[in-house]
């Protein structure tokens, strides 16, 4: 697919992706060996060539010392106070089956954020450590079923189900089905 056709969110955050590196002064092979993804691919992923993963993305943000929403929202206009539900970007992992809207995205002067996680029935993620250590996490099932694995704990949530807990080491989103499952993320920096 040409750039003439790549998403406007996903050419920005490649080129916020390339930035972030180049304020470090890292090349591809420093960057490749501190996230643990290769040269290749951040390449791939700076050009705009491919869409990162949700994987991918955690695990740059754990490099970059920011979650997920914080490096999404660099590459969208000004946070206003209100976000409007038309407003509001969206990211997918086609690959994964994840669908991930920032419902309320990181501001200045706020710690918390609001996150809609949707994930198709079969959909399995791994992240394999925090963005930012401790990061503090509020997960309520809307709809379906999610297993959440955290500190090697398998936690089961139904509809209206919510685990809290504080973000040390790796992570699991499983939706073992039958149907999909929608959830809301608060995230809480430390």
């Amino acid at each position: 697919m040409g750039n003439d056709a790549m998403d406007p969110v996903d050419a920005r955050l490649a080129a916020r992706l390339a930035q972030l590196r180049a304020e470090r002064g890292w090349s591809l092979g420093e960057l490749a060996d501190r996230s643990g993804v290769s040269r290749s691919t951040l390449s791939r992923a700076e050009r705009a060539e491919i869409s990162p993963t949700a994987s991918m993305l955690n695990r740059l943000c754990g490099v970059y010392g920011r979650t997920m929403s914080q490096l999404l929202s660099e590459v969208e206009a000004e946070p206003a106070q209100v976000v409007r539900a038309a407003g509001q970007a969206v990211w997918q992992d086609a690959a994964s089956g994840f669908v991930r809207r920032s419902v309320s995205p990181p501001h200045p002067g706020l710690r918390g954020e609001l996150v809609e996680g949707r994930l198709t029935a079969g959909a399995d993620i791994a992240y394999d450590r925090p963005p930012v250590p401790g990061l503090e996490q509020h997960i309520w099932v809307v709809d379906g079923t999610l297993e959440v694995t955290a500190q090697d704990v398998e936690h089961r949530l139904a509809a209206g189900d919510c685990l809290r807990l504080r973000v040390w080491g790796p992570t699991r989103f499983h939706c073992p089905g039958p149907g999909d499952v929608r959830y809301a993320l608060v995230v809480v920096l430390p």
